[in-house]
């Protein structure tokens, strides 16, 4: 597309270079609740100790909801401004809740399993083709990573999965969340360039479309999981991985 310039090539994180669902859902899976104090002799037993898969995926889709439902009142300011590792927290509360037998009160699950559930959302596994087409792209242009995960959780992120970059930011600098053009902002500000010498990565039509309203350029990347773009989307490149991607900027 010779009509492209792009000068900085910036990247969504989640769903894009890793896989965000297959890592919660192992946290979810082995997520073990100690079994409350029983008045019999022998202890009863864990409330988590046998998950199937049906029940994996009940859980997950109630963490994903959690997440997505605090985000969108953050950006709404429906909420005040919590980063995503309060956010995983509550969500991670909110699974334990739900298999410690239908109780009410948060004290059912013990808090240091939940804590070690909430860091699942940091130890996610690269897609197969991330390491090496990051690598390759930085060859030719310089990387921007922007995450609606916190610092801390990005960092985490980033040494987990052997991601690198040129520049790794958090949506926790604007104190808010994508599709909030605050967080798009931050990498027009640290590239120092015109919006649309920027072009945006991601495997989420939505996360693309809020870049687009503030003027980068877009490139949706298919995963199998995230949000593929509707028939009204138009986007500046469609490819089916990195290595495509790289392609069709001219990197070889």
């Amino acid at each position: 597309m010779a009509e492209l310039k792009i000068d900085a090539v910036v990247f969504d994180v989640l769903g894009t270079l890793v896989d965000e669902p297959a890592g919660l859902r192992a946290g979810i899976s082995t997520f073990v609740t100690p079994p409350r104090p029983s008045s019999s002799s022998s202890p009863s037993p864990s409330p988590s100790s046998s998950l199937d898969g049906s029940e994996t995926e009940r859980l997950l889709l109630l963490w994903q909801r959690h997440i997505e439902r605090e985000q969108r009142r953050i950006v709404d300011g429906d909420r005040p401004y919590a980063p995503s590792d309060a956010l995983d927290r509550e969500a991670a509360g909110a699974v334990a809740r739900a298999r410690a037998a239908g109780a009410e009160d948060p004290a059912a699950a013990d808090p240091d399993a939940v804590d070690s559930l909430a860091r699942a959302a940091r130890r996610l596994r690269p897609w197969p083709d991330t390491v090496a087409g990051l690598a390759r792209l930085a060859g030719r242009f310089p990387l921007i990573g922007l995450s609606n995960a916190s610092r801390t959780a990005l960092l985490e992120l980033n040494a987990h999965a052997g991601l690198r970059w040129h520049q790794a930011l958090s949506a926790e600098e604007a104190r808010t969340y994508k599709p909030d053009p605050a967080v798009y902002r931050l990498a027009v500000t640290v590239a120092g360039l015109p919006p649309e010498r920027l072009l945006m990565v991601a495997a989420h039509a939505w996360d693309l479309r809020g870049a687009q309203a503030l003027g980068l350029r877009t490139a949706y990347v298919a995963r199998p999981v995230g949000d593929p773009p509707t028939s009204s989307d138009r986007f500046d490149l469609y490819a089916k991985d990195l290595a495509d991607l790289a392609g069709q900027l001219g990197v070889f």
